[in-house]
């Protein structure tokens, strides 16, 4: 695709602590989800596609359907989200996105792993802004022009538009995602996507080789070891 992204997938969990990791990140993200917009995933777009995405990474329902009923009751634990930026391995540009109940442990955790590679965090800004904060669907399709059109009809404004391989890829800010989303099921009805997701996505790549891939690798594992850490993005190439 002409715009580089990293669509979320958890690799296969080899043992059962890591599918443990895998399930109580997605637990804690569709609480939170659900108690900020309301358990019900008819009313709230960011928790269907996240309950959506849950199941293609295999995520079973009572995990879900647990998520969901702690949100209804409306105790729980407080969840913050908190966001961190600096420079990886090879000068690559790392957003982390956390959510925590303790965002001096975090902060920690996350200053730690920059630290392991020999890297340092950065302050609030430092790499985002070589960042576009997008709205992104990927589905079947072989007209765009039909796809643009809906989108301009429900006044989306849509960043960019690609069709390759049979599949059509549709870029918006951030804002627009529940717009957005709305406009493509009400013109193509029962929709599947294969990507439906808020994402930062990198205004160019760096590219990467020889050790700085293996450090930036050892680097991301690390990071995703962290219970608190949701998603990590990063502009690398290799």
């Amino acid at each position: 695709m002409g715009r580089a992204f990293q669509n979320r997938k958890e690799s296969m969990a080899k043992t059962s602590d890591q599918k443990a990791k895998v399930y109580s990140k997605y637990g804690r993200e569709i609480y939170v989800c659900a108690k900020s917009g309301g358990i019900d995933p008819n009313g709230n777009l960011s928790l269907r596609s996240l309950i959506e995405r849950a199941k293609k990474d295999q995520v079973p329902t009572h995990v879900i359907d647990k998520a969901i009923d702690k949100a209804k009751g409306g105790g729980g634990e407080d969840f913050d989200t908190a966001r961190y930026e600096g420079f990886g391995p090879g000068n690559t540009m790392v957003i982390v996105d956390c959510l925590s109940d303790n965002p001096n442990r975090t902060f920690g955790d996350v200053r730690t792993c920059f630290n392991k590679v020999k890297c340092k965090i950065g302050g609030q800004g430092s790499v985002s802004h070589m960042f576009d904060h997008s709205a992104i669907f990927v589905f079947s399709g072989d007209d765009e022009e039909a796809v643009l059109e809906a989108l301009m009809m429900a006044d989306v404004d849509v960043t960019d538009i690609e069709l390759e391989d049979g599949k059509v890829t549709v870029f918006a800010p951030n804002t627009d995602y529940g717009k957005a989303k709305a406009a493509l099921m009400d013109a193509l009805g029962d929709i599947e996507f294969d990507v439906d997701e808020i994402q930062f996505v990198a205004q160019n790549t760096l590219e990467i080789s020889g050790e700085e891939v293996e450090q930036f690798e050892r680097f991301l594992d690390m990071l995703n070891d962290l219970d608190d850490v949701q998603r990590v993005y990063h502009n690398a190439e290799y």
